[in-house]
């Protein structure tokens, strides 16, 4: 059996690697839409480059189990939303049906989440 102390760590790692990656990936989307065009492009850019900070800052921050919790169904969200725009421009068809409306539904849920935990209490 792990050592409960481990799973803050390694979901600290996660969340300042999907910090690292949202950002790289809004960084290099955005000269795609500068150099290629593609509304959705850039809208998955932006969207990638605002939430990146969020995810270096629950990372490097340490987080109450809400508070990852909350950080995790933006990520989905996150996921959902940007994939299926840049499907619609780069392949020319959504990722799935309903995908960008689910996506946005977990950003919003998520970031109400975020915004609860601050109520959450810490444990010992």
């Amino acid at each position: 059996m792990t050592n409960p102390s481990e799973k803050p760590a390694n979901s600290n790692r996660l969340f300042v690697l999907a910090g690292g990656l949202a950002g790289a990936a809004g960084v290099a989307l955005s000269a795609a839409a500068a150099h290629r065009g593609g509304a959705f492009t850039g809208t998955a850019a932006n969207f990638l480059l605002m939430h990146a900070p969020v995810f270096l800052a629950v990372g490097l921050a340490g987080a109450n189990r809400c508070l990852r919790i909350a950080s995790l169904v933006l990520l989905a969200g996150l996921l959902l939303f940007c994939g299926d725009l840049l499907a619609r421009d780069f392949l020319g068809s959504r990722l799935f049906p309903m995908s960008a409306p689910i996506g946005g539904t977990l950003l919003i849920a998520g970031w109400v989440a975020i915004g609860v935990s601050a109520l959450w209490r810490r444990g010992p």
